[in-house]
């Protein structure tokens, strides 16, 4: 884990390219209890945990150290957890979930159908707009430039639009910068800000 020093300075570099609108998420998945202690030194905020395991622990220790989103693959049997801690959900792909949801969150979209991902198809976004649903959230095919990313962001501004939805998490640590030029209102990242 870099120095508090070097970490805030990487974020903000990355909110520098996104611009002030954006919020960073520092995805957290592979960053241990103990190193959370730099990232809130280093002046990190938001965070985005993938298991729900890992949420309860880190939130028993650090509390409103940190504002808590659920990034990850999102169990129902999960929801109660997440209710407790979280402001907001990334990653909304069952109804079974949405109906036990009470914080907001954004539909997980699989635009290009990939089998290996999560997300609901584009023509089931309509079933969950009668929940607490802000926007849509997207993880678009491995790419080897991040501008081949950036129709598959467009794509989901467009959905978004269509829908009368604002908020847009999409983009990581390869792509964020193409993101936010799509209009993301959310990028995750994580080893660019805490990769030695």
């Amino acid at each position: 884990m870099p120095s508090p020093e070097l970490i805030r300075e990487r974020l903000e570099r990355v909110q520098a390219q996104v611009g002030p609108d954006v919020t960073v998420v520092a995805a957290t998945k592979y960053v241990t209890l103990p190193e959370m202690a730099a990232l809130h030194a280093a002046g990190v905020r938001v965070v985005g945990e993938n298991r729900a395991q890992d949420l309860e622990a880190k939130n028993a220790e650090y509390g409103d150290a940190f504002r808590w989103h659920f990034i990850g693959h999102l169990q129902s049997n999960k929801v109660k957890t997440v209710n407790r801690i979280c402001e907001l959900v990334h990653s909304l792909d069952s109804e079974t979930a949405a109906r036990r949801l009470e914080v907001p969150a954004l539909v997980q979209v699989n635009l290009a159908g990939e089998a290996s991902k999560s997300g609901v198809q584009p023509d089931e976004i309509p079933g969950y707009l009668g929940f607490d649903v802000r926007g849509l959230s997207t993880m678009p095919p491995a790419a080897a430039t991040p501008e081949q990313s950036r129709a598959w962001f467009a794509r989901l501004r467009e959905l978004a639009a269509q829908h009368g939805l604002r908020e847009l998490s999409m983009g990581t640590t390869q792509d964020y910068a193409v993101a936010a030029e799509e209009g993301a209102t959310y990028v995750r990242v994580g080893s660019i800000l805490f990769r030695d």
